[in-house]
């Protein structure tokens, strides 16, 4: 044969799909190659478009920093700081958007203790100290009117839900199986009664919630700061008329001695504002940066802050930093891998004063053995081989008291053995332990920076970020061979 036959092998689809049409005509083949042409412009466009961006993002220097960490471990106190050392007028002028979460904190701390108090049973002199389990309580007839007069903030605690929450979007009702709103409303029903008393309040991140408190200006400029905050709040009149009845009941030897018994530490817990009472329930209260940073919002979801470094030298433009903070309940952590993708540096929160404490969501599981897992977890991950882990040993005022009042680490951490029980010794066994892990686990030899934080005080943890910030702009600046 002379011929050459075309092998099955041979037939490329996408050359027959592309090949000019047999019976083209000349009119035909200019219109044609006129269109090729316009397309090959555009998917040039498209090309020279994606490299410009890349090459101005990397000019401007884009900084991407992770917060992770357990749920309560100190990630949205973190975005708050970077919001109030970076960003300084915006975050002063939205700390009056506060004062509703503050007013909710509150509340809720009173309502934990008469909550306490509703189920007491208070022993029989004979019994040992344990409570009694004839059905009947015998309150001091004091603590009983301190109940009836503090009623009224029943009425304020679902005033406070519904101004935190969008209108038609009940964002507690999708995260925990039920709304704290229904139950206001179903109030005759004592089992909604009972779930709305003891529901967490959440609310999506970003400026919604921030939108709907800000309506409640009535239309007053953000800019104006504090001026002129005087129009009248009902959550605030309650709460100032309530003040001496609040303090009399958080003060009271019995109450004290309830909590300690079962194991409640309002003092140790975000959003404590118990101890400020004079302060912030005055009618005239305007939230401070430490009330703010102090103040409990839990979210869910993913919140991303932006801001603009200084510049450096041999830069013409600051560097932006894009901060995002994730979800740290065990539900959500399937979220953070798709953000390991392009990562600069991570923050993980260990509170590590949480050593005698449970999850939650999970009252089986130690949340100190959980920041531990986690960690180990983030140290091995192969997406952030190159990545720098920054570790914040969180709540160390919380465990130098824990300490101090006499409570034992090594009941709860064995390995601690009888090393001395107090904050300076405990804190360097925590930081060479987690330190032994990063070494351990991580695919490739880096650094270990690791910090014990209170992410509550402003001054200490403001001199840690200007380090972190310092840190992952020099490691941003040589990558992108600039420095």
């Amino acid at each position: 044969m002379t011929g050459v036959t075309k092998s099955a092998h041979d037939f490329d689809p996408l050359d027959e799909a592309l090949r000019p049409p047999v019976d083209e005509t000349e009119e035909d083949r200019v219109i044609r190659q006129a269109q090729e042409a316009e397309a090959r412009r555009v998917s040039q466009a498209i090309d020279d478009s994606i490299r410009a961006e890349k090459q101005a993002q990397k000019k401007k220097g884009i900084v991407r920093l992770l917060l992770l960490g357990q749920s309560e471990s100190g990630k949205s106190t973190t975005l708050r700081h970077f919001q109030r050392l970076y960003t300084p007028t915006a975050f002063h002028e939205e700390r009056i958007l506060w004062r509703s979460v503050i007013q909710l904190n509150i509340v809720r701390s009173v309502r934990t203790i008469l909550d306490v108090l509703s189920n007491l049973r208070l022993p029989p002199i004979d019994s040992g100290g344990e409570d009694s389990d004839d059905g009947t309580s015998n309150l001091p007839h004091e603590l009983e009117m301190l109940q009836m007069r503090l009623t009224p903030l029943r009425h304020i605690e679902a005033l406070l839900i519904a101004k935190l929450i969008p209108p038609n979007e009940d964002e507690t009702a999708s995260v925990i199986g039920s709304s704290p709103l229904s139950a206001y409303h179903s109030h005759r029903s004592r089992n909604y009664e009972h779930s709305w008393r003891t529901q967490e309040v959440f609310v999506r991140p970003g400026a919604t919630w921030k939108g709907v408190l800000a309506k409640g200006t009535r239309g007053r400029p953000v800019s104006l700061g504090d001026t002129g905050m005087h129009i009248r709040d009902e959550a605030q009149e309650v709460l100032n008329s309530c003040n001496y009845d609040i303090m009399t009941l958080w003060n009271d030897k019995l109450v004290r001695e309830v909590l300690r018994r079962r194991k409640i530490r309002l003092e140790e817990s975000s959003g404590f504002f118990l101890n400020d009472l004079d302060r912030v329930t005055a009618l005239n209260y305007t939230p401070s940066d430490d009330d703010v940073l102090r103040a409990r919002l839990k979210t869910v979801g993913v919140s991303e802050y932006r801001c603009e470094m200084e510049a450096v030298a041999g830069r013409e433009s600051g560097t932006e930093w894009r901060i995002i903070d994730v979800g740290g309940s065990r539900s959500q952590r399937a979220t953070w891998v798709p953000f390991f993708d392009d990562v600069d540096a991570i923050i993980f929160l260990a509170p590590i004063s949480s050593f005698d404490q449970v999850l939650s969501e999970d009252r089986s599981v130690n949340r100190l053995e959980d920041s531990v897992l986690l960690w180990k977890a983030v140290c091995s991950n192969k997406l952030l081989a190159n990545v720098d882990l920054v570790l914040f040993l969180n709540k160390c005022d919380i465990l130098d008291a824990k300490l101090s009042s006499g409570i034992r680490l090594s009941k709860y951490v064995r390995s601690y053995g009888d090393r001395p029980n107090d904050m300076e010794t405990a804190s360097k066994y925590f930081r060479s332990k987690f330190s032994a892990i990063h070494r351990e686990y991580s695919p490739l030899p880096r650094k270990f920076y690791g910090f014990c934080t209170t992410v509550t005080d402003t001054t200490t943890t403001a001199g840690i970020l200007a380090s972190v910030r310092d840190m992952v702009v020099r490691r941003h600046l040589k990558q992108s061979r600039l420095l």
